[in-house]
Parts: structure tokens; C-alpha cells; sequence
């Protein structure tokens, strides 16, 4: 078993502020104080407060749980992490990391806030996977050190994150982002420029378009495709990229199939119909018991046996 994650030894001269306390500020908090950090955490609600350190110690027992770390290393994280109810807390935080829920007013509201409580050489970063970075920036005055960092759920299995930068954030503000989010054992991209939805969701949401597209065509059912994608591309796509597979299978093979094939694939919205007469219907996934598929005991253990596996991978 291994000890425990890598700790930085700059760690212990940096604060890590956290404000929002979902399933990805907790994550994310966890993810810090893993790797060293001491970690604030604010939210202004108190028993979503009290909630973190159950959900803290969740995060942790399931990287025990996958031979990631013991238990010396669970208690060290989770000594370092501290709640506040007050923002002033984060005053002291080198990097404050926002991840309330995704509403512009809110957030801008915060940011409002924060402007005339942070260091000077402060970053604050949005974990935001809807608004751009110039959208938000509105209310601050240092709208070179803002940047959004955005996670995916949960960090501590998937290590991607998509670093954006605004019109007006440095450089050195960008690095130290994707230079701190390697020190807590995530992967960082740096984009060049923001879009829609940055890269992932963009690949995600066009996976999905087309994979709505099959069920809509009666072709293949959602239990079909998930095993297509489980048993081939998500297999593949854990080694090489899209652009590498390419390469590999040869540019001239996939100018050929691609040609004869891209016309064919979806293109229109309708297909979230789809999607919209589940969500009437109350089949929203999990949460409800019931989606695409029905969400029992069984389907439910596999998908943390998988869970685990992954984990256990590092």
C-alpha cells in the first residue's frame, strides 16, 4: 500500500482557499490537503460547512479503499483542512479557488467581495465549466491574476484540469496555476484562448449528440452503446488521444472512412428530445433511481468496482 500522496515542500509555506462546499469543493479541497496544503474552506451555509469533513473523509477512505494511501496519510489530510463560515478566512490564502454553483450574479457577487480581501499577489480561479473567463472578471481589480482552473469530477480519480485564461491575465499567473495544480497531483492544460466549453465538455457533449443519435435512430439501445464505449474507445482513449490514434491508424485511412462517414453523423439539436423526456418523465439518472438505465444495487456496485480500479491506477 502505498503512504500516502507526494507533499511538496512548498506546501507548508502556502494556503489553498476553497470557497463552495459541492462534491467538487470538497474535492478539491481534499486534493489539496492531501498533497501538503493547509486548505481553507468558506461557505456561508452551516451545515453544508459541517458537511465537508464527512465528505472530505469519503474521498479518503476510497483511495484507501484502493490502495492510494493509508491511514497516516487520511489523518494528516484531513488536519489540514479548516472551515470558516466568514470569506475573511481565505484572506490569508496565496490561491483561492471558487467553486459555488453556476450562477453569474452569485459568483460576481463573491468576486465583489473577494477584490478587497486578497493579497496583492493573490490568484483567485474559477472552477467554472460554463462562463468564460472575461465574463466573470467584471467586478475585480486585479483582473490579471484571475484565471479559471476548471476540475472534473471527482479529482481525486480524474486529474485533468482545464486552465483558461482571461484577455487580461499574465502569463506568470497562468504558470503559477498550472505549476500549483501539478504540486497537487493534477494533469494541467493550458489553453490558448477560451471557448464554449473548453475542450473536455466540447468532446463530451459531441460523444453524447451522437451517441443520442443512435438511440434515436433505433440502431442500438444506451446499454449497446455504453459497452461499445467501455469496451473500445474508452479503453483506447485512456493511452492515446484522438489525434495520436489517427496517427497511428494512418491519416490516409481516416481521410477515407472519415469522408465517407462524417456526413452521416448528427448535426441537428433535436436529439436532446432525448434527453428532455426523461428529465419530465423524472427519469434523471441516479439521483432518481432511474435514466437511460435503471439504477440498482447491481449497476450501481459495478460502477464502484470501476471506481476502484481506476483509482487504484493512479
Amino acid at each position: 500500500m502505498a503512504t500516502g500522496a507526494g507533499v511538496d515542500e512548498a506546501a507548508q509555506y502556502i494556503a489553498i482557499g476553497v470557497v463552495g462546499t459541492g462534491l467538487m469543493g470538497v474535492g478539491i479541497a481534499t486534493q489539496a490537503a492531501l498533497h501538503g496544503y493547509r486548505t481553507i474552506v468558506h461557505d456561508i451555509d452551516p451545515a453544508r460547512l459541517a458537511s465537508v469533513m464527512p465528505k472530505a473523509e469519503a474521498v479518503l477512505d476510497e483511495l484507501i479503499d484502493a490502495g492510494r494511501i493509508d491511514q497516516a496519510a487520511k489523518h494528516a489530510a484531513l488536519a489540514r483542512i479548516e472551515t470558516h463560515g466568514e470569506l475573511d478566512a481565505v484572506a490569508s490564502a496565496h490561491f483561492v479557488i471558487e467553486a459555488i454553483p453556476e450562477v453569474l450574479e452569485l459568483k460576481h457577487r463573491l468576486y465583489a467581495t473577494l477584490t478587497g480581501l486578497l493579497a496583492d499577489d493573490a490568484i483567485l480561479a474559477s472552477n467554472t465549466s460554463s462562463f468564460p473567463p472575461d465574463q466573470l472578471v467584471t467586478p475585480l481589480r486585479a483582473k490579471e491574476r484571475f484565471v479559471i482552473a476548471h476540475f472534473w469530477n471527482p479529482p481525486h480519480m480524474i486529474p485533468l484540469v482545464e486552465v483558461v485564461p482571461g484577455s487580461a491575465t499574465t502569463p506568470e499567473a497562468t504558470q503559477r496555476t498550472a505549476a500549483l495544480m501539478s504540486s497537487i497531483g493534477m494533469e494541467p492544460v493550458v489553453l490558448a484562448k477560451a471557448i464554449p466549453g473548453f475542450v473536455g465538455n466540447r468532446l463530451q457533449f459531441a460523444v453524447l449528440r451522437e451517441a443520442l443519435n443512435i438511440v434515436r435512430s433505433g440502431a442500438a439501445t444506451p446499454e449497446v452503446i455504453d459497452t461499445v464505449m467501455k469496451a473500445s474507445l474508452g479503453r483506447r482513449w485512456g493511452i492515446v488521444g484522438p489525434f495520436e490514434g489517427a496517427d497511428m491508424g494512418g491519416l490516409d485511412t481516416f481521410v477515407d472512412i472519415a469522408t465517407h462517414l462524417m456526413p452521416q453523423l448528427a448535426k441537428d439539436e433535436d436529439v436532446l428530445d432525448l434527453l428532455r423526456d426523461k428529465v419530465a418523465a423524472g427519469r434523471v439518472g441516479v439521483r432518481s433511481g432511474a435514466g437511460f438505465h435503471e439504477w440498482d444495487d447491481a449497476r450501481l456496485e459495478r460502477v464502484r468496482q470501476g471506481r476502484k480500479r481506476v483509482i487504484g491506477r493512479g
